[in-house]
């Protein structure tokens, strides 16, 4: 396994660990932005920049929705 898809592995193994956790309190909301953001920077590091945006947009729906749990 190369260091980009260790780094891609671990990125979606914490979107998915935040996720699943998420209703337990905000710092896993904002867990789960940063890790949507390591995703992103995969997507678009491995050439799949449609998965970029897409991870990148998640990230800031996710940000918003930390912010509003205030």
């Amino acid at each position: 396994m190369d260091l980009l898809t260790a780094f891609g592995l671990f990125a979606v193994s914490a979107m998915l660990v935040c996720y699943a956790l998420e209703d337990r309190g905000r710092p896993y909301v904002l867990g789960f932005a940063g890790a949507c953001a390591l995703g992103s920077i995969y997507g678009f590091l491995q050439g799949a920049w449609p998965f970029g945006i897409v991870e990148a947009i998640w990230s800031i729906v996710a940000l918003r929705r930390w912010v509003r749990l205030k």
